[in-house]
Order: C-alpha cells, then structure tokens, then sequence
C-alpha cells in the first residue's frame, strides 16, 4: 500500500520474443486506476503481436510493486464504490493468467498487496535477493480484494498463507523460493535476463505453465486443509473483539478450499467491498496517510536545501532517556559520544544500552555480531573534549531548567559552529534553555517517547529562531534512525503531551467523584489503551506526575485539575512499581494486581477535593468521554495555536507517541466520528456541573455551531 504520483507504462520487444513491460509510479510504483488501465491494455496488445511469444511484467527502478495506491483506497471509501477497480484489476490479473502467451514476473525490491497479487496471477515469478513478498493489507482494517487469498494458498500451502496474511509479515525471495512462491533467484543485473530465459523455457515446453488459481497440490485434501485452517481460526479468535477482518479472511481461504479458486475470489471481492468500507479500514488508512504526510513540511522539505551530514552526535546524559536514544543512533551506524558526570554513571548508562540491545537479539531482532557493532559506535566520555567535532548534541538529562541552561551555555562553546544543539526536554520552553547562548538559530527540541529506542515518534520543536536547515537535518537524522519526525510549535508540553495532558487529570477528577479507579482502568483498556491510567502512573511514578502537573498549572491555572491523590500516596509509602507497591501490587513473576486497600486513600483525596457530596453514577461510556473529550479539547487548542500545521499530525502523535487505539484514527479523527457538536455540548455540562477543566475551548464551540469537522484545514 502506498501512494504514487505520475505513472509510465513501456513495452520493449526483445529479438527473441519476450515483450517486457515495465511500470513506473513514483516514489514506490504503486498502483492506481491509470496505471491499472495502461497496464492492461500493453498487456492486451501484446496478447495480440505476432512478434510477442510471452511477456515479462517488472517495475521500473529498483521496486517491482508496493500494492494499491493509498489515494485509490480512500477514494472507494469516500465514495463507496470499488467497482472500476474490482473491473480493471481482476480483468488485468486474469489476461495475465489465462492470455494465450505466458506472463513472467520480474520482481526487485518489493511485491506487497495488489503488487505480490499481480505477480501471483503470472505463471511464474523471479525475484533479486533479498526481495520482500507479502500481503499487508490486515494491517489496514481489510483483507486483500484481488485473489491474494486464492492464490497464495495455493502456491505455498494453506498454513503458511494463512500465516502471511493475518501477520501480515512479508518473507523473503529467498524464503519464498523454498516455499514455492519464488521460480528462480537471480542479481538485479541478471533478473530480466534470467525472467525472459524461463519465459522462453515454458513457451518452448522445457517447463510447464502453471496457473496459480488452478493449483491445488499444495492444498493437500478438502478435509485435511479445512482442519488446519479451523486451528488458525481459534487462535485468531482471541483477537477477533478487535480485529474482526482476521476471521473474514480464513472465512474467503475456507471458501476456496471448498468451492474453488473461481469461487473463492468472488467471496474475496465481496468480503474486501465489505471490510475496506469499515470504519476500523477508515482510520487505519487515514493515520497511514496522515504519516507519509508528515514528510513533506511546507517551508521545510520544500524550502530546496540539502540535509548535511550527521557522521558524529553527542548525547549528553546517560539515564533512561540518554541511553535509549544512544541505542536508536548506534542501531544505525551513526558515531555516538555519551557524556556523563562521571565514570559510574557513565558504565551504569553504558550497562541500560546493552540490556537495550540484548533485549532486542532475545526478540530476534539483533544477532550478536550485530550488537558488537553496535557498540562499536559508542564512546563514553566524562568531559566535553571530544564534543569538538560533532555535528550534533542531544541533551538529556533531567527536567531541570537551570541545568539544562548551564549545559547549553557550554555546549555553545565547545561544539562547532554548525552543530545542531538539540534539548530533550519533553516541555520546558526552548527559548528558555537557549537563552544563554549566542547561537539561537541552532537550538531545537528533540523530544523522544520513553523508550527512546522503541517508541516510533520524535517530535521536532521549532523555537520562532530554529533555522530551516536545523529542522531539516533533524527530520534526516529521525528518518535515518527510523522514527516518524514531525515538526512541532514551541509550547509548554509540545503537542503530545500538552494534548494529552488532561488524560493525566481526568481521571483523578473522576475518582474525586467518587467513580472506582479500577473500573477507569478497565474501561480505559477496554477503549483500546495498552494500560489505565492509573497502573501507568504506578509504572512511570508519581514524581514526574506532579512535576508535570505543576507545570501545566503553572501555564494554564485557569483549567488544570489538581488531585492530591499522588502526594498522598506518596505520604502513605506508596510509590507504584518502584518499591512494589502503588494503586497495583508488583509482585516478581506476576501481573500487578489491584490493591483494594488502596481506598480510604482515595477517599481522603475525595474529601479534600470535595467536589461533590455523594459518589456520582457513570455508564462506561461516559467514563470514556469524560476522559478523552478534555484531551479533544486540547488539541483544539493545539490546533488553533497552530503548534501543529493540521489536525491530521495530531492524529499521527496521538497514535505514535502516546499509544492512541490505530484503529480509532487518531485522536481528532475519532473526534470527529462522534461529533463536535455532541464533544461540545457534554464538555459544556460537566464544565457547569464540575468545574472549569471541561471548558470547551473556542475552536471547539465555533466548529460545534458551524457543523464543520475538527480535522479540516485551518483558516489562514
């Protein structure tokens, strides 16, 4: 799945009869309806040349196919109506198939959805090395629609498709060739030649014409091939409540072991009409869309400047944050100088990065060689000596806001004068940190999400100073060490974790009115949050809560809640995870269990408070809305403040950096399938019942009143 831009179509016919037909759709040759059209007719035409005796089909540069474009799905899903695909595509794949001359596919790069289709429909298939085959589309709320489902079963048995398709995982030409997926391996200088030679092979009877829709000898008996797909469908099951599209797409495999392949692909359409046009196939796309956008920042990527190399990155500070970031830039061969107050914490720092990096071979994501190499990348030092020739600092250390200005007053000295100072503050002012330098064109905040070598998002935060080449070369570098950069406003909390921070009050108001806290926890992960919020304080501690509340009281006093439910935890001995014992119990070897005697605390934070007399009495859905609407509200705020340039990005971080449910699309476009109006008209009632935190905010109560959506542009 991807998107694509102008599309090119060529046909060479060889001297020995092979017609190659190549197509080109920038940036990653997906495939839209053009593309499909002009596909179709070449292939048609050579169909009917007397010169032509078979057909090799290749993407042009080094990329076979990467499936649908994405502008072509949410068209179907704007308009409902798939039928000109289904048409275009299905006619293409069976011409390929059953046309009275072979077709061969020349694969490099990649085949994934509609690409890895259109190769199957071939009757046979030639990769380069390395080369990735999959069906990724479950990934997206919906199941293939152009006989994925029919013919990768039949080409590599029913346990391994089913396996490709809902892990959604693509394999390698190379495993691909042992599964029968892939005829021949051959160099990206060899595979046209090789393609053609095994083209010429089935047309001159030196191997056989398959067709994939007609196989069935790796299907193995009716039976035999229905028992294995019913043990896949009960360890689906467990996921079903929130990934129904996994059982439609055994249900379409299922229909062609019974009746057919013809059959199965007809079922397959149907089931595709049905799931792409699902408001879980909706979000999905739109956060996978609004993601690629992110790339392309106005002012920025567009502005005609070059990134400048970043061969040596200093980070300053080897706590959590310090050594996860250090891991993410030494995964990626980028030279690393880590900088502690001395040499103790410096090994205890160096110790975080290879637990970091062990955990990741005990996944089997890292092999040993590939931690050595890693480590070779780093270099820990105690003083700024070697930081005379880095191109960039990122500090990291604690939330300290005369600390963090001692440090940049120093780095400012010591590093070139094109190094990129970078502070990982998660929301203290960069202008503040700054100020003491002479340099202000080269501050910017770095924030990464905790932990720093996992968690997807880095946001970029521009002071009104923070040149277009530092923004620039700062997306680079995220890109290069695989994270989603967006380019974020200068405020208290950046656009994350201001966003969000009234999920971190919300729910202490709701207890203050008396509603369980293990209730909010379960709702909360019913909604689709990894973890309540209570059992996430409990694991990231109370300390960094109140510092962070504070804060936001400190910048918006006129709407933040203030519970004095963590400090008296923290007066009854109670500090989560760390010593054991929190809102859970952390017992070794075991989940965290709720603790029950928690509750004459939680009672004395509701007398003090004393928001309401009685205990209020709350359905699961308003326990929901009366948590994530103030978020909502928020990021109105963020929206209108222009912090971010649309409420799409906001969507992306919601999902990235703070875990927000993919499926729901974000946190504005969730937003805006409920309703303004209604977000609005509730937000208004607590606010009169419970106080200012549920104040709607004025972007909020105009687009209310205008019936306009949350997620649309900005008026300049």
């Amino acid at each position: 799945m991807a998107g694509g831009e102008a599309h090119r179509v060529t046909m060479e016919v060889r001297g020995d009869g092979i017609a190659v037909i190549a197509f080109s759709s920038p940036p990653v040759n997906a495939l839209h309806i053009p593309a499909l059209t002009e596909l179709k007719r070449m292939h048609s035409e050579s169909m009917e040349r007397d010169d032509v005796k078979a057909v090799v089909l290749t993407g042009a540069g080094s990329k076979f196919c990467s499936g649908l474009d994405m502008s072509l799905v949410q068209d179907i899903q704007r308009t409902g109506d798939d039928s000109v695909l289904a048409e275009i595509s299905h006619d293409l794949i069976d011409q390929v198939e059953d046309g009275k001359k072979p077709s061969v596919a020349a694969i490099q790069g990649y085949a994934l959805g509609a690409g890895l289709e259109l190769s199957m429909g071939c009757c046979a298939r030639v990769a380069t090395p390395g080369a990735k085959l999959g069906l990724p589309e479950l990934t997206l709320g919906f199941s293939p629609g152009l006989g994925g489902t029919q013919r990768l079963p039949r080409l590599v048995g029913v346990s391994k498709a089913a396996q490709m398709l809902l892990t959604s995982k693509p394999v390698m030409s190379e495993e691909g060739k042992s599964l029968g997926l892939i005829d021949a391996i051959a160099s990206p200088e060899e595979l046209l030649e090789v393609a053609c030679d095994l083209a010429l092979d089935i047309v001159e009877s030196r191997r056989p014409r398959l067709s994939s829709l007609s196989r069935t000898d790796k299907l193995g008996s009716t039976e035999q091939a229905m028992e294995i797909l019913e043990g896949i469908r009960q360890g689906a099951k467990e996921t079903a409540h929130t990934m129904p599209e996994k059982l439609a797409c055994l249900d379409v495999i299922g229909e062609g072991i019974t009746s057919g392949g013809r059959s199965g692909v007809l079922k397959e359409m149907e089931v595709f009409r049905e799931l792409v046009l699902s408001t879980a196939a909706k979000a999905l796309v739109h956060v996978s869309c609004a993601q690629r956008a992110t790339s392309q920042v106005r002012g920025v990527t567009d502005a005609g400047l070059k990134p400048r190399p970043i061969g040596k990155v200093g980070v300053i500070g080897a706590g959590l944050m310090g050594s996860g970031i250090t891991t993410a830039l030494i995964l990626s061969n980028i030279h690393v100088v880590l900088k502690e107050l001395n040499s103790e914490y410096l090994q205890r720092g160096i110790k975080k990065i290879e637990a970091n990096l062990q955990a990741l071979v005990t996944k089997g994501k890292l092999d040993e060689n590939g931690v050595k190499k890693a480590l070779s990348f780093l270099r820990g030092v105690s003083d700024y000596s070697e930081f005379k020739d880095v191109d960039l600092v990122i500090e990291a250390v604690i939330e300290d806001l005369s600390l963090k200005q001692s440090i940049f007053e120093e780095i400012d000295k010591v590093c070139p004068p094109h190094c990129i100072l970078a502070s990982g503050t998660s929301g203290i002012d960069l202008n503040k940190i700054g100020e003491r330098t002479s340099s202000q064109d080269r501050i910017v905040g770095a924030h990464f999400f905790s932990p720093a070598h996992i968690m997807p998002l880095l946001e970029i935060v521009r002071t009104e100073k923070t040149s277009t080449q530092v923004l620039l070369d700062l997306m680079t570098i995220g890109k290069a060490i695989k994270k989603v950069p967006l380019i974020v406003g200068n405020c208290t909390g950046f656009a994350v974790n201001r966003t969000f921070s009234p999920y971190f009050q919300g729910p202490f108001l709701l207890a203050d009115l008396g509603v369980d806290i293990f209730r909010i926890d379960r709702v909360v992960c019913s909604f689709g949050l990894s973890m309540g919020p209570y059992l996430l304080h409990d694991v990231t501690g109370y300390g960094l809560a109140i510092a962070f509340a504070k804060e936001m009281a400190a910048t918006f006093p006129d709407r933040t809640f203030q519970s004095a439910l963590h400090g008296l935890m923290l007066q009854h001995g109670r500090q989560g995870k760390s010593n054991g014992k929190g809102y859970y119990i952390f017992e070794k070897g075991s989940k965290p269990k709720p603790d029950y005697t928690v509750q004459p605390i939680v009672e004395e934070s509701r007398r003090i408070t004393n928001l309401v007399e009685n205990p209020i009495s709350i359905s699961d859905q308003e326990i929901v809305e009366m948590i994530f609407f103030p978020v909502v509200n928020e990021g109105c705020r963020i929206i209108e403040e222009g912090v971010i340039a649309r409420a799409s990005e906001l969507d992306v971080a919601s999902v990235l950096g703070f875990n927000f449910p993919s499926r729901l699309g974000g946190i504005m476009f969730w937003a805006d399938t409920i309703g303004a109006k209604y977000i609005y008209t509730n937000l208004k009632k607590w606010s009169a019942l419970y106080g200012p935190f549920f104040r709607p905010s004025r972007f909020l109560e105009e687009r209310a009143m205008k019936g306009i959506p949350l997620g649309a542009p900005v008026e300049a």
